[in-house]
């Protein structure tokens, strides 16, 4: 029973999530910034409001794609973030430039994460190959050596929570110093960044479920 509610929790937990943040980028999509500003100027603004003039900003393709990429100091905003004047644009830009300001600040987590992303990639492509064999030898030793590798990725996960929940608290303080949105659009600038963080707990969670449910394997085996 335990192990249904383990396999029910990794499989509902992501989608309960992503149907959440869609609904409520999708909801404030619909309602337009009362500044009238595009998602483009908005990171424009920010940016060169804190001395980032170098940080280039493009249109990338897709639906919540959009990303800060500090190795090329470009901020990519999915087409409808960077072309409308909604709440979700102004919000998801001004998001993304937190990182921007993360890095400029050199904030700490987002250094550790920085540091983590090579470490946890080759981990993680390891794992799932150790994980593999170690099931096809019925060999329970190196299912725990990938538990140990995949769960660097779990440690990147929460490293990510603080990074994403700071960014999203430098954007709405950037978005009212700079006046780019009123007293009443504050609360759902609120909306539509919670949403967005929920994603991260979501997975961080289904992610430890996951770990959970290959310990519950091994402790099978050997009894």
């Amino acid at each position: 029973m335990t192990y249904l509610l383990v396999i029910l929790g990794i499989m509902a937990l992501p989608l309960l999530s992503q149907v959440y943040i869609n609904f409520t980028y999708k909801k404030y999509l619909k309602h337009d910034s009362s500044q009238n500003i595009s998602g483009f100027e908005v990171a424009r603004k920010i940016l060169d409001s804190n001395r980032l003039n170098d940080i280039h900003i493009v249109a990338t393709p897709g639906m919540l794609t959009d990303h800060y990429d500090p190795s090329r100091n470009v901020i990519r905003l999915s087409n409808d973030i960077f072309d409308k004047n909604t709440i979700s644009s102004v919000s998801v830009a001004a998001h993304e430039c937190g990182h921007a300001l993360q890095k400029k600040d050199g904030y700490l987590f987002m250094k550790i994460r920085t540091f983590l992303v090579p470490i946890v990639n080759f981990s993680n492509k390891i794992a799932y190959i150790i994980l593999f064999i170690g099931f096809l030898l019925e060999y329970s030793g190196l299912i725990e050596i990938a538990i140990v590798l995949m769960s660097t990725g779990v440690l990147f996960q929460l490293i990510t929570l603080p990074v994403e929940i700071n960014a999203s608290k430098r954007a709405k303080k950037e978005l009212i110093k700079l006046n780019l949105i009123n007293k009443e659009e504050e609360t759902k600038v609120t909306n539509v960044l919670t949403a967005a963080a929920l994603t991260y707990v979501a997975g961080l969670l289904s992610s430890l479920l996951e770990l959970f449910r290959l310990v519950l394997i091994i402790n099978n085996r050997r009894n």
